[in-house]
Order: C-alpha cells, then sequence, then structure tokens
C-alpha cells in the first residue's frame, strides 16, 4: 500500500475509533476489553482490503467485520479471566449516578440477549441503520433481521422490567 493511502487509513482509524469502540463495547454486552480486541481485529482485516474499500464504504464493511467477528466471539463457552484495570470495591452512598446505574444496567441486559438479537439492536436503534443495512451486516435475509431485532427488543423490555430497583 503507498504512503497515501496508508495516511488516509490513519485518518480514518482515527477519526472512527471511539465510535467502533463504542459499537463493539455493545455487541459484546459492556466488556471494553473484548471490545477493543474485536475492534482491532476488525481494523486488521480492514487495512488489508482497504485499497479496494477506501473509496467505496469502509465504515459499512468494518461494522460488518465487527458484527461477524462478535458472534463468534460469543459463540466461545470460556473467556478464563477477565482483566481489569481495578480491584472492585464497594460502592459509598451516593456516588452513583442515575445515569451510570441505567447505562449499566442495559448494558447487562443487552449482555444476556443471543449474539444476533444483540447485533441487530444495537445496529437498528444505536447506530441507526436501516433494516436492509442491519440485514447486510448480519449477513442474513431482511425478514431474519427484523424478526431479531423485534425479539431483541422484546426480550430488552421483559429484562429490564424484571429487575426494577431504585437507584440512588
Amino acid at each position: 500500500m503507498d504512503q497515501a493511502r496508508a495516511g488516509e487509513f490513519d485518518e480514518f482509524v482515527a477519526a472512527r475509533w471511539s465510535v467502533l469502540l463504542h459499537l463493539a463495547r455493545l455487541l459484546t454486552g459492556g466488556d471494553r476489553h473484548r471490545a477493543e480486541d474485536l475492534v482491532q481485529e476488525s481494523l486488521v482485516k480492514l487495512w488489508f482490503v482497504w485499497p479496494r474499500i477506501a473509496d467505496e464504504a469502509p465504515e459499512a464493511y468494518v461494522r460488518t467485520v465487527l458484527v461477524r467477528a462478535a458472534a463468534r466471539s460469543a459463540r466461545r463457552r470460556w473467556w478464563g479471566e477477565r482483566p481489569v484495570e481495578q480491584v472492585p470495591e464497594t460502592a459509598a452512598a451516593g456516588d452513583v449516578s442515575a445515569a451510570v446505574a441505567e447505562r449499566s444496567r442495559l448494558e447487562a441486559a443487552l449482555g444476556r440477549l443471543p449474539a444476533k438479537q444483540r447485533a441487530a439492536v444495537v445496529l437498528r436503534y444505536y447506530q441507526d441503520l436501516t433494516e436492509r443495512q442491519v440485514a447486510e451486516a448480519l449477513g442474513c435475509p431482511l425478514g431474519t433481521a427484523r424478526s431479531h431485532a423485534a425479539r431483541g427488543v422484546a426480550r430488552l423490555r421483559q429484562l429490564l422490567a424484571d429487575v426494577i430497583e431504585p437507584v440512588g
């Protein structure tokens, strides 16, 4: 790859890293470390096809790779130890905001969805893709993508309604 194309790739990564990482976090149910691994794996695959994809739709390509990598990784049965930045401590009273608690609750509920449903919900409602784009990213027919999204939203509603905890 020539220097100009490599520079374009670097610019793309710098501009889209945080968006891709956030998408990956949602696809992995909030696991930041797995999300970083998925984004890096997806960007490596993008690097190899960058000369062909750069002028077309690199974000759509990397999103599709990311969704498929997340689905593959979700099928793994054992993840071993999960590294954390700090040892968990019990929360002191009054130091947790309602927004963080609600986001954590939503990420936990997303983590309990099957991988295809989680991907469909995240792509459709967080990434605001059309149903056709969701189907293309998942590599399935339009009706199947609709079904995954509808079932995922219904399950999320059920999960979030089951656990109503007062915050604060």
